[in-house]
């Protein structure tokens, strides 16, 4: 064993022997393969396969025959060789014949054939290479999980096109699980109408929040708007304030002089054409009049004016 681990040539590989029933090929068995072949640098993975008769009378009934067997074990990566029609108790001559140098199993004494330990004697002549067993998975649960599940399955297989004979089911069994067939669509079909449902008034909801939130923020910015225009200092105020004092400006009238403008004060009235002056003839000039010493144009009606006052006078 020390020498077979330090490692031997290429030409002479370490046989190692591995067997079993492999019967629904499962990660449990491949992984007790990886061991086995991983044992030694330098590893030969012979795996020995019991034959149908043989399993059936010291284990029972197989779910895989012996060639489906075979063949799933020469497909196993880790395995260099395989053994068909394995023996169940190994013997020095079978050992010799294959020129096996160490035997891998679980460590576990293997109770079978009238012997407490199938694998005693290859313990005792130091060939005896142990691998660690994987928990949770065997051939044994998976059957466990296919019996405890078997109306499941079998409305699987019925569905599936299988009949009735080839599942071993009668008559009236076959009825019933096509009646609990139906009515398991009619309950998926509820739940799918209560998923659906529920996804709709979630979003429904979740729309609702967004539009309460809109309202909200939309609700405040009106508010901020409101006060800003009709607040007690908002912008309507200052507009009201400003057309009220246009308005006031407008209609009030101005102060009256409080003393009348003499001759000198006034100013001179506008002269005027008659709008038949302008196509005919052009207007008549206006007699000029001087006033004392500043010589200031005067108009008709000035010059009346200043008659009228001369007069009084």
């Amino acid at each position: 064993m020390e020498e077979a681990k330090r490692g031997t040539p290429p030409e002479r590989p370490v046989r190692v022997y591995a067997d079993g029933i492999f019967d629904v090929f499962h990660s449990g068995h491949a992984r007790a393969l990886m061991q086995a072949k991983c044992l030694f640098p330098n590893t030969h993975l012979i795996v020995g396969v019991c034959s149908d008769d043989l399993t059936h009378k010291y284990k029972g009934f197989t779910v895989m025959n012996e060639d489906e067997r075979y063949d799933a074990i020469r497909h196993c990566r880790y395995v260099d060789e395989v053994v068909r029609n394995a023996p169940w108790t190994l013997t020095p001559e079978f050992l010799a014949k294959h020129r096996i140098d160490f035997v891998a199993h679980d460590d576990i004494p293997y109770s079978s054939a009238g012997s407490d330990d199938v694998y005693k004697h290859i313990k005792e002549a130091g060939m005896f290479a142990p691998t660690q067993r994987t928990e949770g998975i065997s051939t044994s649960d998976i059957i466990t999980r296919i019996v405890r599940d078997y109306d499941v399955y079998v409305r699987r297989n019925l569905q599936r096109g299988y009949t009735a004979k080839e599942l071993n089911v009668s008559f009236i069994n076959e009825k019933k699980y096509h009646l609990q067939e139906r009515v398991d669509k009619v309950k998926r079909k509820v739940r799918d109408v209560e998923e659906k449902s529920k996804e709709f008034v979630q979003k429904v909801e979740e729309k609702s929040i967004d539009l309460i939130q809109k309202w909200e923020e939309k609700s405040r910015e009106f508010i901020g708007n409101f006060l800003q225009m009709f607040g007690p200092e908002g912008a309507l105020k200052h507009m009201l304030k400003e057309g009220k004092g246009r308005m006031l400006q407008a209609i009030s009238p101005r102060q009256s002089p409080s003393s009348s403008p003499t001759r000198e004060e006034r100013s001179p009235s506008p002269t005027f054409r008659l709008p038949f002056f302008s196509k005919t003839s052009p207007p008549p000039s206006p007699r000029p009049h001087h006033s004392g010493a500043r010589g200031y144009l005067i108009s008709e009606d000035d010059e009346e004016e200043v008659e009228d006052d001369e007069d009084e006078n």
